[in-house]
């Protein structure tokens, strides 16, 4: 690879930028998540390609968080050295963002969402990253011990400190999204996203209101595991491979999850892609950014052809009234 790096020329045609709820941050439709290959399980020359790879194509955000890895962190790391070495003139293109809010370090302050945990927790991950500030800071998770107050003062500082152009939220129910959007108006806090899992088959925040709340709270809404940890990527058609993810160790995606009801109804969902001149890949981030709610999902990828391809999604994000009541009825018996 060379050691030079000049992004492409033509890495803002096919891209499109959607607004962030209310604010004026504009996203890409596809992110890149570094929550797995970019810790000590990933080969640096891999991660270089894959976030050049990624910026090519017009992906400006790169999404991370103080314990992505492994080890917790290195994700980080190994993604700063990357931002030092290709993406120094580029950084005003960029959307980097980092989360706290699960386990980081022993003892009672690593961990939830107290004012000392996340200062603490943006001021290791600059470092890490070696930036100035990010652009958005997320709180990761909701912490029922800690008052929702003091967790979004806390991201004020944060802003206002410079640390943060935005805030965010990740994992936030609709009750919880609503009163951090309320107090975030009190204190005229930045706060622009909800990030949260969502696919064909995982469709709860639909069905508790979670989409209705970011929606009226002025919140955009980023995607993570839009392929259902792997069940909508298409490597269980015919069982379960060797080497997937379901058959390296079952942490995420469990052997026992692959009935044979549910490999019928991921074959179905696969025809109903190839009838659309798709992989089911393409078709479940289509499916995904044919939400008007949706501002950006966050792919992951464990080498740089995967990004091209996911990419190729774009090609296609209109559904028929037919193709979405079919992609319904097959992902219907895929839930629990």
């Amino acid at each position: 690879m060379s050691d030079v790096y000049s992004a492409s020329g033509s890495r803002y045609d096919r891209m499109p930028y959607r607004r962030s709820g209310r604010s004026g941050l504009l996203l890409p439709a596809l992110s890149l998540g570094f929550w797995h290959n970019f810790g000590d399980n990933g080969n640096p020359e891999n991660m270089r390609a894959m976030m050049r790879t990624a910026f090519d194509l017009g992906i400006t955000q790169f999404d991370l968080a103080n314990n992505y890895g492994p080890v917790y962190g290195r994700a980080e790391e190994n993604a700063g050295r990357i931002l030092a070495m290709d993406f120094a003139p580029y950084r005003d293109e960029l959307v980097i963002t980092s989360k706290a809010g699960y386990d980081m370090w022993p003892g009672p302050y690593g961990d939830h969402g107290s004012r000392k945990y996340l200062l603490a927790s943006c001021d290791a991950s600059l470092r890490r990253l070696g930036l100035d500030y990010v652009d958005i800071f997320y709180h990761h998770r909701p912490d029922p011990d800690t008052p929702l107050e003091e967790t979004i003062e806390a991201l004020l500082q944060i802003v206002r400190s410079g640390k943060a152009i935005y805030a965010g939220i990740s994992n936030y129910p609709a009750d919880r999204a609503r009163e951090a959007v309320r107090i975030a108006g009190e204190i005229r806090l930045p706060l622009v996203v909800n990030q949260l899992r969502y696919n064909m088959i995982d469709r709860k925040i639909e069905e508790d209101g979670t989409i209705r709340a970011c929606a009226e709270g002025g919140l955009g809404i980023a995607v993570f595991s839009p392929l259902a940890q792997g069940l909508l990527t298409g490597k269980y058609l015919d069982g379960i491979p060797a080497g997937s993810r379901m058959a390296r160790d079952g942490r995420y995606l469990h052997r026992d999850a692959l009935t044979d009801k549910k490999a019928a109804a991921i074959r179905r969902l696969d025809h109903i892609a190839q009838e659309r001149g798709q992989k089911l890949t393409d078709m479940a981030l289509a499916w995904l950014l044919g939400k008007p709610e949706v501002t950006t999902v966050i792919i992951g990828a464990s080498r740089p052809e995967q990004i091209t391809e996911n990419a190729r999604c774009l090609e296609n994000l209109r559904f028929s009234d037919e193709e979405l009541k079919e992609i319904d009825a097959a992902a219907a018996f895929l839930k629990d």
